[in-house]
């Protein structure tokens, strides 16, 4: 009988830590997907950049995945009732809400709020930005002005745009440690 409590707690532990990796992972999705869709539907210059997107995904997102994959069992894991195969589901609606809901929402918000401050710190106010991804973007138009009318070259206007970029990948960084945590 002691073999078929260890598996007990061993796939009780499989699934736990399973469903922690799959939490922490699924949170960067909205803070990636977000700036592609304020960049599309609202026509402001991009926040986020793909290279940005593929460093958090492989670079900074990989590691904490498999290390919660590899922790300690709790300690009331075996104190707990069994599992309902119907009901308590690797991926369930409680996890999706808090992931993509809450985390998600707030790891967004924290790379949209560093893009807006560096945009305004630099000229460009929030509302100015709507509808200026055209002229942004171009490179013929050497005088894009922000909301203070000072004038902007498409070389300076990038820099600016990399910057963002920069700033909107660091705070999902800092904000996916704390996810880290939590997700432990």
């Amino acid at each position: 009988f002691a073999s078929i409590v260890t598996g007990v707690e061993e796939g009780r532990l499989i699934f736990d830590n399973l469903k922690k990796s799959i939490a922490y992972t699924l949170t960067s999705n909205i803070p990636e997907i977000s700036p592609f869709l304020f960049f599309i539907a609202l026509s402001i210059p991009l926040p986020l950049g793909t290279v940005c997107i593929l460093f958090i995904d492989l670079g900074t997102d990989l590691w904490p995945a498999i290390s919660l994959a590899y922790e300690k069992a709790e300690s009331d894991i075996m104190n707990r009732q069994p599992r309902d195969p119907l009901k308590d589901r690797l991926v369930n609606e409680r996890l999706i809400s808090l992931s993509y809901g809450q985390i998600g929402m707030i790891q967004a918000a924290a790379g949209f709020f560093t893009y807006f401050v560096i945009m305004a710190e630099n000229g460009f106010l929030p509302g100015r930005l709507i509808g200026l991804r055209k002229d942004w973007d171009s490179r013929d138009n050497e005088a894009v002005e922000d909301s203070y009318g000072q004038q902007w070259a498409y070389s300076d206007r990038k820099i600016l745009e990399y910057t963002c970029h920069s700033a909107f990948f660091v705070s999902i960084v800092i904000v996916q440690w704390a996810d880290v945590i939590i997700c432990k």
